[in-house]
């Protein structure tokens, strides 16, 4: 096959592939969802250096674990676990570091230093960053199940099965994170 075959293959074809030993197949299904992943740890942390280690460590296990995924069509998920699995081991391996605390004044603070040329782009860009620095003041617990629902699309119960809690722990972290959020980014929207 060549380079362009893969690029028009789904998402299934190229995990199938992968499992049978395609190494082509797995670049591309890499290339894929590794942009989704860092967005998803950029929510989770705000080190950047730890975004792309974190990118990184999950990739790798994905490529070596591919062939323990049962059914392609789980791939979603799966990568999903893996993601909140290594993000979970990242928060065990810094729980004494500082945890980041972010107030409507910081929020504020943070439009100020944005600067961006006039339009519709500018303020997409601005909201994202404000976005992204409520989410990253929510706790651990609230941020993973915010990425999974509102950033993954998935719903509460694979939430329920990723993050190992009941289906009514995921229904009331992501009601109390939406709360906070609500209330971080009040001024702004």
């Amino acid at each position: 096959m060549t380079k362009s075959t893969y690029k028009k293959r789904e998402i299934i074809t190229l995990v199938e592939l992968a499992q049978r030993g395609d190494i082509k197949a797995l670049e591309e299904l890499i290339k894929r969802v590794q942009k989704n992943i860092f967005t998803m740890f950029s929510y989770l942390t705000d080190k950047r250096q730890d975004i792309a280690d974190l990118t990184q460590e999950t990739l790798l296990k994905m490529a070596r674990s591919i062939n323990n995924l049962k059914e392609a069509k789980n791939f979603k998920s799966w990568l999903n676990q893996i993601v909140t699995n290594i993000f979970y081991d990242y928060l065990k391996k810094h729980a004494g570091e500082k945890e980041v605390e972010l107030n409507s004044d910081k929020l504020l603070e943070i439009k100020d230093k944005i600067g961006c040329e006039p339009g519709e782009r500018c303020l997409f860009s601005e909201m994202e960053k404000l976005i992204r620095a409520a989410m990253l003041s929510l706790p651990e617990q609230l941020r993973i199940v915010m990425v999974l629902r509102e950033y993954e699309g998935l719903s509460y119960e694979d939430i329920s099965k990723i993050t190992n809690t009941t289906l009514g722990t995921v229904k009331s972290r992501i009601s109390r994170a939406r709360l906070k959020l609500q209330e971080e980014l009040k001024e702004f929207i």
